[in-house]
């Protein structure tokens, strides 16, 4: 849980806070995520979603996409001794990563945003929140 703010280095090296840090473990996966941003998954949540998407019908074309996109992004972390990983350049360009970025604790998952990016997302994401609570409420969520 919890929104960090750090900056991406040139070389791509990002400190990971220690709070995250405890819950993904020493190596982890990261990728392309939705909305611009990366996932990053510890080791077995990443496994348990791999197992379900292998389960997708590879006969549709929207899921053969998605899978295709999805694990050709992927790569594994690591923590160096600076608590930093190396973020490869493709996954910075994917999700705009220049210099500052956050970190956002979601549930099972890390995700990673470009500052201006997250910024933009959490202010329209604010304006529907109310009507979004509104939707969610029939899966009986207890919110």
């Amino acid at each position: 849980m919890g929104e960090y703010q750090h900056t991406i280095d040139p070389k791509g090296r990002l400190i990971v806070p220690a709070r995250l840090r405890e819950g993904l473990g020493e190596k982890f996966v990261a990728t392309k995520g939705l909305d611009n941003c990366l996932f990053v998954y510890p080791m077995d949540e990443w496994k348990l979603l791999e197992q379900k998407l292998k389960s997708l019908p590879f006969t549709r074309a929207d899921a053969r996409s998605f899978v295709r996109f999805f694990f050709s992004g992927a790569t594994e972390c690591e923590v160096d001794k600076q608590g930093r990983i190396l973020i490869p350049a493709n996954l910075r360009e994917y999700a705009k990563l220049d210099k500052d970025v956050v970190l956002l604790g979601v549930s099972s998952r890390v995700e990673i945003w470009s500052k201006d990016l997250w910024e933009n997302y959490s202010r329209q994401a604010e304006e529907s929140y109310n009507e979004i609570a509104e939707k969610i409420v029939d899966l009986d969520l207890g919110i």
